[in-house]
């Protein structure tokens, strides 16, 4: 390997984690508009699992690597860039990529790494970040004193909502699917948990709101599970779909929607444009970030995985067992103190 190459993370073909293999590749240019980041860390999402298995393949002027969300410090910036310094500590949301050693990233999508926080807490962050800022907060237009239903409020998806929710005011009801996930919830912000595994969801919401039902719903199971989130619903609730675990169809009943006045919607961060990701980093900055660097802010659990063991990283994240995120350490990282 030279000093114009690095190693990255490459899918050889669709198809399971065995799939993906640590390959020697060039280190990416950096765009006039763009920083270069050292990667100590990339997160590990849904996104990435539906690329490897040949479902979501990237925008055509993105990289063909996976890896959405990483955390490092710049080691270059475009002639366009001023708002960051070469040796800045960042997280940035990439437009793919992240599971390498160097990425470059749009200069809009970076954020600084929030005080006492590590790279590997950071890499947890961006995607998932982006992803409810941009729909519970911007799109549903999440208020305080609102009730959201967050479906997988034990990982990054639903963490990140949980936790966004509280900041901004808003009571969050977890639905899990373990005693274990529940506490967790709990410590992110939940003020209720449902396991869906004994209780029915929309039957524990209508109990647990006073036969109200929530004004928002996170929802990443799709399915049969969107019935139930129709049902939990309150009147002029809004739905927003992020993911479809269970099931990309559902059997909607109209009628409930329409008496309720319900919004249902649904969104990708990857294929958004560069300035929509830069305006949900500009909120991220203003609305949610000064609270990640208080004292008493809760961390999500952290499982790391070497860059060279990205197939076991995927093979955790397809049993969802797991609570928090899951991220690849690259060797910058492994050698960084924490």
């Amino acid at each position: 390997m030279t000093l114009s190459d690095m190693h990255a993370i490459a899918i050889d073909r669709p198809g399971g984690p065995e799939n993906l293999h640590l390959r020697h590749v060039p280190i990416p240019r950096c765009g006039d508009t763009e920083v270069l980041i050292r990667v100590a860390a990339a997160g590990v999402n849904g996104p990435d699992l539906a690329q490897r298995r040949g479902h979501y393949d990237p925008p055509p002027d993105a990289s063909p690597l996976p890896g959405l969300e990483v955390a490092g410090d710049i080691v270059a910036r475009g002639k366009h860039v001023t708002a960051w310094q070469v040796g800045d500590r960042v997280m940035a949301l990439t437009n793919g990529g992240g599971y390498a050693e160097f990425a470059a990233v749009p200069a809009g999508q970076v954020l600084p790494v929030p005080d006492g926080w590590s790279f590997a807490e950071a890499a947890a962050l961006p995607e998932t970040w982006f992803t409810i800022t941009q729909t519970l907060v911007m799109r549903a237009g999440i208020e305080p004193g609102m009730t959201v239903l967050v479906h997988g409020a034990a990982g990054g998806i639903g963490g990140a909502a949980v936790q966004i929710a509280t900041i901004l005011g808003a009571r969050a009801i977890g639905v899990v699917s373990t005693p274990a996930k529940a506490d967790y919830a709990r410590r992110l912000g939940a003020v209720a948990t449902i396991d869906y595994t004994s209780e029915n969801v929309a039957d524990r919401t209508m109990a647990l709101t006073d036969g109200k039902g929530v004004d928002r719903v996170v929802d990443i199971i799709g399915g049969a599970m969107t019935r139930q989130n129709i049902a939990a619903s309150a009147r002029f609730g809004h739905i927003v779909q992020v993911s479809t675990l269970d099931g990309a169809s559902a059997d909607v009943p109209l009628r409930t929607i329409m008496a309720r006045q319900l919004t249902l919607s649904g969104s990708t961060l990857r294929p958004q444009t560069s300035a929509t990701k830069a305006a949900i980093a500009t909120r991220i900055r203003a609305d949610l970030l000064p609270a990640l660097s208080e004292p008493d802010f809760v961390k999500p659990a952290i499982a790391g995985f070497p860059l060279a063991r990205a197939g076991e990283a995927h093979h955790a994240m397809e049993a969802r067992r797991h609570m928090g995120k899951i991220v690849l350490i690259t060797p910058f990282g492994a050698a960084t103190p924490s």
